[in-house]
């Protein structure tokens, strides 16, 4: 688990090919790896991936044909920049929301203007993931934890204050970007705890009909 509280910005140095998925190396730049073992988790932009080596300056991870399939890792070239985040512990302070590091989609940036000493930033998420995403709710991009400002279909704004824009990759972004979103945790469970004895059924989702069954008014 992790918080979307970005720790440094890294990156990727090398990408070598495996059978169809990639073992990838990141430099981890100002991050402290002096607790890190082989094994334990960091989520790279917003990707949970796994520790296999550890050469001093970054780690050695393995990307699979699932997560090179379902994040922009699949897009990405050594010398991209890539947020960083060691797994929380039980002492780190949950200064963002809960995120898993399991990216539900890829969005698009759209409009990106300056609004004071902070930025405006628009996203297009898929319409699948569109029910997920609140007014004031918590989204996860590349990472980043993140408060929606409004929505408006599949599409949502947000506010990138001066301090997130100096320490992480979103400074970085431009209409067009392809971007790693992961949706609240508590969204994605209460869906599913609404179908009930339906979840175990083949193709079971949340329709209009069990909305209003459960006292909900569309």
């Amino acid at each position: 688990m992790f918080t979307g509280i970005i720790a440094a910005v890294g990156t990727l140095t090398t990408l070598q090919p495996h059978g169809g998925d990639v073992r990838l190396r990141i430099a981890t730049g100002k991050l402290d790896l002096s607790d890190v073992q082989l094994g334990d988790s960091i989520a790279v932009s917003g990707v949970c991936l796994t520790a296999v080596e550890l050469p001093g300056d970054g780690f050695w991870a393995d990307a699979s044909r699932e997560t090179l399939e379902r994040t922009t890792l699949g897009d990405a070239q050594p010398g991209a920049r890539v947020n960083l985040e060691k797994a929380l512990t039980s002492t780190t302070r949950l200064g963002g929301h809960l995120v898993s590091g399991h990216v539900d989609g890829i969005g698009t940036v759209g409009e990106w203007r300056p609004d004071g000493r902070s930025w405006r930033l628009r996203v297009q998420a898929p319409d699948v993931l569109a029910r997920y995403i609140a007014e004031k709710g918590s989204i996860c991009i590349d990472g980043v934890s993140l408060t929606v400002n409004r929505v408006d279909g599949a599409a949502f704004e947000l506010n990138i204050v001066p301090h997130t824009l100096a320490e992480t990759t979103l400074a970085d972004f431009q209409a067009g970007r392809r971007v790693n979103l992961e949706v609240d945790l508590i969204a994605r469970y209460l869906e599913r705890l609404l179908l009930g004895e339906r979840a175990a059924q083949p193709g079971g989702k949340l329709t209009e009909a069990l909305l209003r069954e459960h006292g909900f008014w569309i």
